[in-house]
């Protein structure tokens, strides 16, 4: 199988729940071709999208449901994870490592909960409201997502050496800038000019969740572009919807 071939497999396996095998070798290969990792969303957006679509017989509570669970079987939980230890991080009171400490805890706490609750809710409203333009949506949503983390990746600096790092420490200005082109065409397609609001909507929260775990965690970590990556479709998907309300 060809480089890039074996590359998207490889983010295919790191990024969703698809069998298709990953190892470490793999996970370092996509760190240095990241600029991927928005074509990995559009297969998520499309998967995910498609079955939303057959879902829309539904009721809008139950599509929604659905589509959210659904969503989560292909994603994984690891980045919605990555956003309860980020938010148990930041709700913690002291210092940088006791931020960490709450950060690395396998227990979940009051912040956690509360990052997640929200997380959820926003998320499953979203999708009610975008039930008839539920394909083009999550298409645009996730590839926002995937390029929020690229961009959290290009601008953070490394908190510690671990699974993050690999990508916070290999993810280059080049990376950014093909990813970044291949999204706002991609977004621009699907949702027009309202696409490229949601994709920069999504990158501007990304730099400002670096700027934030600069100051309370002194770097980036894997959470942190989880977090990243949960909070950029959220509010992809809050533009997506103003969108289709106004058009």
């Amino acid at each position: 199988m060809n480089d890039p071939l074996s590359t998207i497999r490889a983010g295919i396996g790191f990024l969703t729940t698809i069998p298709v095998g990953i190892d470490v070798e793999g996970i370092q290969k996509l760190s240095f071709h990241a600029y991927l990792f928005p074509i990995i969303g559009f297969i998520i957006g499309l998967l995910v999208g498609c079955i939303g679509f057959m879902l829309q017989f539904l009721s809008d509570y139950l599509f929604s449901a659905l589509t959210i669970l659904i969503l989560y079987l292909v994603t994984g939980m690891n980045h919605l994870d990555g956003l309860m230890d980020f938010g148990d991080a930041l709700l913690t009171h002291g210092s940088i490592e006791e931020k960490i400490r709450a950060m690395r805890d396998p227990s979940v706490g009051v912040g956690g909960i509360v990052f997640c609750m929200m997380s959820i809710l926003i998320l499953f409203s979203a999708i009610a409201e975008l039930k008839p333009n539920i394909l083009l949506s999550l298409l645009a949503a996730e590839i926002c997502a995937k390029q929020s983390m690229v961009t959290a990746a290009m601008f953070g600096r490394s908190m510690h050496k671990g699974l993050g790092s690999i990508f916070v420490d290999n993810v280059t200005m080049r990376d950014f800038l093909i990813g970044l082109v291949f999204s706002m065409m991609a977004c621009w397609l699907a949702l027009g000019s309202w696409g490229v609001l949601a994709l920069f909507a999504a990158l501007s929260s990304a730099w400002m969740i670096v700027r934030i775990a600069h100051h309370n965690l002194g770097g980036v970590s894997g959470d942190v572009l989880g977090a990243t990556n949960e909070i950029g479709r959220i509010l992809a998907l809050i533009v997506g919807g103003v969108a289709w309300t106004l058009l």
